[in-house]
């Protein structure tokens, strides 16, 4: 039995420590195991209360979103600065017409975080729907998805050629009602989350009642704006989306990934409103220590807590009373990338760190 498909992550998933330098334009190159040429790159300003800016290749350079409201898509970030090309080992900055705080003051240090989809965008006519444009990488699981809604709601092709188990969705055009809507393979699919809010699951028809298969995802809207989708399927030895309970302990729960992982994002969501917490292996390089962590769901700053999360040679660890990850007998979701597999498929073992 193969260990991993993919032997190194960091040909899919890479995240990036930098400092702002207030150069215009300014290259920022990945420093992981191979060459990676982004294709959805999300950034934030770790020091400061600036927005989470995202962009990606299928949407084109220049046009960025928020994960921690619903506003629309802005063209050439005028609020602070914006991503003005995918280079073949990073990315290029450029200062907007307004403050760059949002991703290369000088003032500040920010994480950027990485991931690559395929070589090239094609048109998708699997579903009922508008046809979708898509850059989909199989190998990775993942793929980035945008269409036109026409006033019905419509199944939607993502490409992936295996179960979609974790959806975003947004709306580029409208943000005054359309949130970031959440599909996991762990959350009833009568249910959704909201990737802007700290809103525990709720029940939402927008996913039409159905699971998303290895062609297609359901969303129930007859909405006529533009859309994004972004997508992801588990990849064993890679990334793994799946749910776990708290337990209130220092000697908190035990979450198998079969990898070492690079990213995790973990959610509350049953009984308590608490935030999309985000952990990696740059902003935390040690183990039994403060955690650095950001939410998905606000502008604020990274902030340290003594009620960590773990990052181990085939998973992640729960430390402390924290609700946010660890609250006794709640319900959690989380999303998980590698940063090596446990174990290569030529026999190679992940150490601990």
């Amino acid at each position: 039995m193969a260990y991993t498909d993919i032997d190194d992550p960091s040909a899919f998933f890479q995240t990036k420590i930098y400092t702002g330098t207030d150069a215009s334009p300014q290259a920022f190159t990945l420093d992981g195991n191979s060459d990676l040429q982004p294709d959805w790159v999300w950034i934030k300003n770790r020091g400061y209360a600036n927005k989470h800016v995202l962009f990606d290749s299928v949407r084109g350079v220049e046009k960025s979103l928020t994960t921690n409201s619903t506003a629309v898509e802005v063209n050439q970030n005028a609020d602070g600065g914006y991503l003005s090309a995918f280079n073949s080992d990073g990315f290029t900055l450029t200062e907007g017409s307004g403050s760059d705080n949002d991703t290369n003051d000088n003032r500040y240090t920010y994480v950027a975080w990485n991931w690559k989809a395929g070589s090239s965008t094609s048109t998708n006519t699997s579903g009922n729907g508008p046809d979708t444009t898509i850059n989909v990488n199989q190998t990775a699981g993942f793929s980035i998805v945008t269409w036109t809604g026409n006033g019905d709601a419509h199944t939607f092709g993502h490409g992936l050629g295996a179960n979609a188990d974790f959806v975003i969705v947004k709306n580029r055009e409208d943000g005054s009602v359309n949130a970031w809507y959440v599909n996991h393979i762990s959350v009833a699919n009568t249910k959704a989350l909201y990737l802007n809010t700290n809103a525990q699951e709720t029940s939402d028809g927008i996913w039409g009642n159905s699971a998303p298969d290895s062609t297609t995802f359901k969303f129930d809207t007859d909405n006529t704006d533009d859309f994004v989708a972004y997508c992801f399927s588990a990849k064993q030895g890679y990334s793994k989306f799946g749910s776990y309970i708290g337990n209130n302990n220092n000697d908190g729960t035990f979450v198998h990934l079969g990898f070492k992982p690079a990213f995790v994002m973990v959610k509350i969501i049953d009984t308590q409103t608490d935030g999309w917490i985000i952990q990696d292996n740059k902003r935390n390089t040690t183990n039994l220590a403060t955690s650095q962590r950001l939410r998905a769901n606000t502008d604020g700053a990274e902030f340290s807590s003594s009620n960590e999360i773990d990052l181990l040679s085939n998973g992640f660890k729960c430390h402390g009373a924290d609700g946010e990850h660890n609250g006794n007998g709640a319900a959690y979701i989380y999303m998980a990338w590698a940063e090596q597999p446990f174990v290569t498929s030529t026999g190679v073992p992940a150490t601990a760190r």
